[in-house]
């Protein structure tokens, strides 16, 4: 297979930037980002497309035929509900495939009042209550019917708190309350319609409607009779999910069903599982397999810092003892950025006052052979002297290396605690 372009859109999204580490570094597939908004997406995505007009806005199909062109778009890979739904319906006048099952399937997926009322005979789902005077028993829940994350919604202890949500959000369900475990489903089903893979984690911690903590676990026959359900009933096709929760009697009742990667899927990548590349082959009809190495995998999320620094430079001088190598090991962030470097095309020049035999140092750590240019120098040796390009930046440990550098070549200086893009 020739390598296929593939725009990630929106490309700042938490499903997206997923979709970016998991496809990186593949030979078969060139990741593009795109978006209406300059958020964390620009900061990721080495191919970015800006400018993009909203999903709503009446130019938004217009401009995406546009980029398919330019840029020779074999695939769009949606990563938001709403938009997946929107290319989809779209995807024949888009000349390009869009990475999702079907339209009917996503019309379901999209709604929760639709997704309820399909699958009200075969799986538990919540009550669904129509008026504030049918509740009997608070609290409740309220939640958008279309939406996603913890947009809109709300625990309700009474009438009032009801009442009070409906009037700011009038397409919200009001739902029986689940007090128990929360479990997500990650799956895929291939373009034959086949269920490959069914995977079960816990949502043990939440933040702003994501699982910034969860675990695999052992597939429960509950679980797998459900997702069994699931692809009898829907046109899935590609890595989907469903969420599930424990009412009062400890009963599994049906939460939502997405027809798409769930943003903490990335669990399943530690145990040989990458859904994004899956999906991706799958839509170009190539048969895929499911390798899971067999052990359980715990993850956990925060916000990560990724900085863009308007400078331009050709040459890198580092320092070794405390800044490549930190407590008698390798900082591998450091060489990792190095290698960057490397990549981009810039030449990395060692300087050091290393006390001991500098060439064996380096080749017992295994990194005799990383730099173009190496300065030895003496304790007593400032390095500001020694450094002749000045189209360059310098990495050090040292305040007053930094400091020296600075003050007498004005060439930006930089410590071990900056990752650079």
């Amino acid at each position: 297979m020739s390598k296929k372009n593939i725009l990630v859109f929106p490309c700042g999204s938490e499903v997206a930037l997923e979709i970016y580490r998991s496809l990186e570094h593949s030979i078969h597939f060139n990741i593009i980002g795109g978006n209406s908004i300059d958020d964390h997406g620009k900061f990721v995505f080495e191919q970015y497309i800006g400018n993009i007009p909203f999903v709503t806005d009446d130019l938004f199909i217009e401009s995406l035929k546009k980029i398919v062109v330019e840029y020779n778009i074999d695939a769009i890979y949606p990563a938001m509900d709403l938009v997946l739904h929107k290319l989809k319906e779209n995807e024949e006048e888009l000349g390009c495939k869009v990475i999702s099952s079907d339209i009917d399937t996503t019309s379901i997926c999209l709604s929760k009042s639709k997704t309820y009322e399909k699958f009200k005979s075969l799986i538990q789902v919540p009550e669904v209550f129509q008026t504030i005077e049918s509740i009997q028993t608070y609290p409740v829940f309220l939640k958008p019917d279309v939406g996603y994350g913890s947009r809109g919604v709300l625990k309700a202890n009474n009438s009032n708190e009801v009442h009070n949500h409906i009037v700011k959000h009038p397409n919200a369900l009001i739902l029986e309350y689940l007090p128990g475990k929360e479990f997500t489903i990650d799956c895929f089903t291939n373009f034959k319609g086949e269920l490959l893979f069914a995977g079960a984690r816990e949502r043990s911690r939440i933040a702003n409607g994501i699982s910034v903590h969860t675990k695999t676990m052992a597939l429960d026959e509950r679980f797998h009779s459900i997702a069994l359900i699931i692809n009898a009933t829907l046109e899935l096709n590609g890595a989907w999910f469903f969420q599930l929760k424990e009412n009062k009697q400890g009963e599994l009742v049906l939460l939502e069903i997405a027809s798409r990667i769930g943003g903490s899927s990335a669990v399943y990548k530690a145990k040989g599982i990458n859904f994004a590349a899956l999906s991706l082959f799958n839509a170009f009809e190539l048969p895929v397999s499911i390798l899971e190495n067999d052990f359980e995998v715990e993850m956990d999320r925060a916000l990560n810092n990724i900085f863009k620094i308007a400078i331009e430079f050709n040459h890198v001088y580092v320092d070794l003892d405390d800044t490549i190598i930190v407590d008698n090991k390798i900082n591998y962030n450091l060489v990792a950025t190095l290698y960057k470097f490397i990549n981009e095309g810039k030449q990395i020049h060692l300087i050091t006052k290393h006390q001991f035999n500098l060439a064996e140092t380096l080749l017992n750590y295994k990194i005799d052979r990383l730099f173009d240019s190496i300065i030895h120098l003496k304790r007593e040796d400032n390095k500001f002297e020694h450094i002749k390009y000045t189209d360059a930046i310098f990495i050090d440990d040292s305040f007053q290396e930094r400091k020296d550098v600075l003050d007498k070549l004005k060439i930006p200086v930089f410590g071990i605690d900056l990752s650079f893009k």
